[in-house]
């Protein structure tokens, strides 16, 4: 664990890396909190021996060990290492050199088990020899050949085919007047090679054995002017020629003609490749889904930057996804074939033919592309490990074992960016002439390039077609699929290609999402579709296949996911052949977590009131109370980042026949809706989920709904409307026996009567509600109703009487722990104080009330308090407090479609303009009061004061 955060001091170690190096096999499921326990011992025993806390500290997806160059070898030999590139003068960078490899007690990582660290000790020991190499020959160039023999000679035992160190030990020994040893030299490599491998030493090695046999006087030592003299040199020469490549590789494909777009993804590239560029990374991977365009990316890229690769470029195909992926020891033949390597020279083993095409690359700067990669171990033995060479990977999952790689997420094009890919294709005349039709084509194929261009070339070998054409075809999506395919492209065949990757539960889960509609979604709706705990597992795998696409993370740090809608397409199509019961239950099972959680959301909110329903027969299923309470720990945080998905799940429960379920979830997220006043999404799935029970004879459900919708239409000033839905609901709990529906029905019902002006009749209704909530015991209920009951007597002018009821109420609200209950009481109760003259006590309660309203972001009954703290100022004559308060309350009102409370706000603001003479402002403002009341058919508004519809 130390290990592998201290070869990448100073950056973010990725969990799956670390998980990798504890695991060479298949990881335990608790492998991520293993590995957090192990960090956290770690910590403890660096403390104990005397390092800071904060050595180690946690990042977003790993963990990172904070060093100073002093405090590391590897930080030092790099550090060293770089200086050297700096230096003009060799003596200098010889200096540096020999400096960083005094960091070095051996070879790295010793006894340090794993896999993983064996390919990081492998790359170190690379670097460390290429240091070496490098090193003994700047030494050598500056004339100190006596003091580097024996170096050789010992660097040569270690790498007995590397014909660099075999060059500078001859070169040395001529040097030292040993022309016979250096002779010898080379005739044991030539025989190794000829016995081992079955071949000759390269061109120029044989070259420098014809020279040193003739004595040729330009092999004779020159020191620099800056070094100093350690033999005098023999004449003035250049050093020898290190080895070259006949002919430098260039085996890149074609590149696409049409390319478009991607000017993020091909400038990040460019860092990663460009050796002097502070973000240069030797591995980039191209990671995305099916379609999306990899490998026009990565072959663009690559010729792009060729020119920084001089020695050349390998492409090599690992066909991941095909029937018959290549294994890389056949793919390592390949590249040592390209690399001039052939017949009997090339190795058996997987180790000794990725070791000799190290040691091909160590001193050349090539970049390799390998496309379509399908795990780590099929690219890990083609990394050259070679500063001057540069790898470029696509492939459809996460490779993040692979050391030091990088990676970019590639998704589909931008509209723009996609438009002009079809516009190229297909021509823009054709565009042109039916625009709206193509930005419908777009939008079918999602903007995939795969689906681009086969929608493209359909239209391009059918010219006679308008592109309606096309248009009515891909349309429908049970279609479209089959529609996406030309020749050998298919955007169906694309995908099947990346479920052959994948494990049964895996495919199993793809399905069954397909089927959730095209929404993003939480990470835990795997867990209850396949009925089993570890779903984000699965889901996990799905993401590394790019099937799955994290998209975001939500305000409360939660991931997102969502699946392409071609994809998702795909996915119904493999769901089909399931059992449906087996579908249904997967259904249910997500649903009736939804549920759950909508449940304990609510729980949180503030009173629901009215709108409170008790639950139905519909299944709950409980998330563990760990994730559930953090989920639902910011109740109105959470239900804003699920907001589609109530809607969607709603609709889910109806498509499925489960109209128990679709009135549940409808009614649930009411309160939520009430809160943040969504009054259309609150009608859409009150109106989903009522046709649903209706259609079943859910008699219960559809009570409640109709109960929600009545108090949405009472917001929105439709009493009559209201008052026909609460008709319904009543004669549907009389007739099931709901006493608290009942209830609730005949209280919303005195709401309607008040507010419409028929007190005694309100009145009744109140009494008559009230006599059933004591009656079944529900004081929730009575709380409120209590608070009607004082409202109606204060309307009456019976202050004694209204002020016991205001009183029990709120001693009610205050034992049920309801603090909304208790500050609508507040609110209610000042119109008593107000109206017996004791505006001080009136203002008091206002504030409180404001002040819990804005605290649980309660708007709306914010504004209802507001305006009652413009009433009263009002009665003071104290326009410069009221007016204030009344504009916030009408821009409250008006934002949540309230017209009959915003008229009352611009009509008492009229009146106090008219009372300060300010005639002009009067008008306009009773005007604005005027049209709303108009709009609600309320027009003798204006000659009394408006009755408040406020709960």
């Amino acid at each position: 664990m130390l290990a592998a955060l201290l070869i990448d001091a100073n950056n973010a170690v990725a969990m799956e890396r670390l998980v990798a190096v504890m695991w060479d096999t298949k990881a335990p499921a608790t492998a991520v909190r293993q590995v957090q326990d192990a960090v956290s011992g770690l910590r403890r025993n660096l403390v104990a021996c005397g390092a800071p806390g904060s050595l180690i500290s946690t990042r977003r997806g790993g963990y990172e060990i904070h060093l100073a160059r002093d405090q590391l070898d590897l930080l030092e030999f790099d550090h060293e290492r770089h200086l050297s590139e700096q230096h003009t003068a060799p003596s200098e960078t010889a200096a540096a050199l020999r400096r960083a490899l005094a960091c070095w007690r051996g070879s790295a990582l010793v006894d340090t088990p794993g896999r993983a660290l064996e390919i990081d000790a492998a790359r170190l020991n690379e670097r460390r020899a290429a240091t070496h190499k490098q090193c003994l020959a700047v030494e050598l160039d500056l004339g100190r050949h006596r003091e580097i023999v024996d170096e050789l000679t010992a660097l040569l035992r270690e790498h007995p085919y590397d014909e660099q160190v075999v060059e500078h030990l001859m070169v040395a020994l001529y040097r030292c007047r040993r022309q016979g040893e250096a002779l010898q030299v080379y005739e044991r490599l030539r025989r190794t090679l000829a016995d081992e491998l079955g071949v000759d030493p390269t061109p120029p090695l044989q070259a420098l054995h014809r020279r040193i046999l003739t004595v040729d006087p330009a092999l004779a030592v020159t020191v620099p002017a800056d070094a100093p003299s350690a033999t005098a040199p023999a004449s003035p020469a250049p050093a020898a020629p290190g080895p070259v490549m006949a002919m430098p590789v260039r085996q890149l494909p074609l590149d696409v003609p049409d390319f478009v777009g991607r000017a993020e993804a091909l400038a990040e590239i460019a860092g990663m490749l460009d050796g002097s560029a502070p973000n240069r990374a030797p591995v980039a991977v191209v990671v995305g889904g099916p379609g999306v365009g990899k490998s026009c990316l990565v072959t663009h890229a690559a010729r792009l930057a060729s020119a920084r690769f001089p020695d050349g470029q390998l492409y090599l195909d690992l066909a991941a996804t095909s029937d018959e992926p290549r294994d890389p020891g056949l793919m390592l033949a390949e590249a040592l074939r390209a690399l001039s390597i052939a017949g009997s020279a090339i190795p058996n083993g997987l180790s000794e033919r990725a070791a000799l095409y190290r040691s091909l690359l160590v001193d050349r700067h090539m970049l390799v592309v390998l496309d379509d990669a399908g795990h780590a171990d099929q690219v890990l033995p083609l990394l050259p490990g070679a500063e001057g060479c540069a790898v470029l990977i696509t492939s459809r999952t996460l490779l993040t074992q692979l050391p030091g790689a990088r990676h970019i997420d590639l998704d589909v094009l931008s509209p723009a960016e996609a438009r002009e890919l079809f516009t190229g294709i297909v021509g823009r005349q054709r565009v042109e002439r039916e625009p709206e039709e193509a930005d419908a084509i777009l939008d079918c194929c999602g903007n995939l390039p795969l689906a681009i261009r086969i929608a493209s070339g359909k239209l391009t070998g059918r010219p006679a077609w308008s592109l309606r054409v096309l248009r009515e075809r891909i349309e429908d999506e049970s279609r479209r699929l089959a529609e996406l395919r030309i020749g050998d492209l298919s955007v169906r065949a694309s995908v099947e290609l990346s479920l052959r990757l994948l494990p049964a539960d895996a495919v199993r889960a793809l399905s069954l999402l397909g089927l959730l509609g095209p929404h993003t979604l939480p990470g835990w709706v795997v867990g209850p579709l396949l009925d089993r705990s570890d779903g984000e597992e699965v889901l996990d795998t799905l993401v590394d296949a790019s099937l799955v696409r994290l998209t975001a993370t939500d305000a409360l740090g939660e991931p997102r996911y969502r699946l392409h809608d071609l994809i998702r397409t795909c996915a119904v199509e493999i769901a089909a052949p399931l059992p449906a019961q087996d579908k249904r239950d997967a259904i249910t099972r997500v649903l009736s977590v939804w549920l759950e959680l909508i449940g304990r959301g609510t729980d949180r909110l503030p009173a629901a009131g009215l709108l409170a329903a008790a639950p139905g027969s519909a299944p709950r299923r409980s998330l563990p109370d760990a994730i559930a309470d953090r989920l639902t720990a910011n109740p109105a945080g959470w239900f804003d980042a699920e907001r589609d998905n109530l809607l969607g799940a709603v609709k889910l429960a109806v498509d499925w026949g489960l109209d128990e379920l679709a009135w549940e979830l409808a009614a649930g997220a009411a309160t939520y809706y009430d809160h943040r006043c969504l009054y259309q999404d609150w009608q859409h799935g009150h109106r989903l989920a009522l046709d649903a029970a209706e259609a079943a004879g859910n008699a219960r459900g559809a009570s409640v709904l109709l109960r929600g919708l009545a108090q949405l239409h009472i917001y929105q000033d439709e009493f009559d409307r209201a008052g026909r839905a609460l008709e319904s609901s009543l004669g549907l709990c009389r007739d099931g026996g709901d006493k608290r529906g009942e209830a609730l029905s005949v209280a919303m019902l005195a709401t309607v009567s008040r507010v419409q002006g028929r007190d005694d009749e309100a009145l009744e209704r109140v009494e008559h509600a009230l006599a059933i909530a004591v009656g079944e015991g529900d004081r929730p209920i009575e709380a409120q109703l209590s608070c009607s009951m004082a409202v109606m007597k204060l309307m009456q002018g019976r202050f004694d009487e209204a002020e016991s009821w205001f009183d029990g109420a709120l001693n009610q609200a205050r034992a049920l722990g309801d603090g909304h209950r208790v500050a609508v009481v507040l609110r209610r109760f000042s119109r008593l104080h107000d109206r017996r003259g004791d505006p001080d006590e009136a203002l008091r309660c206002l504030g409180q009330a404001l002040a819990t309203f804005e605290e649980l972001a309660d708007e709306r009954c914010a504004a209802y308090t507001l305006l009652e703290v413009g009433r009263v100022y009002a009665g003071q004559r104290d326009r410069d407090r009221a007016s204030p308060a009344l504009e916030r309350a009408a821009g409250l009102f008006h934002r949540h479609g309230d017209r009959q409370d915003e008229a009352a706000c611009w009509q008492l603001i009229g009146d106090l303009d008219a009372a300060a003479g300010a005639h002009h402002l009067a008008h306009q403002h009773r005007g604005r009061a005027l049209r709303l009341w108009k709009m609600i058919g309320d027009i003798n508004q204006t000659k009394a004061p408006a009755r408040p519809s406020s709960p």
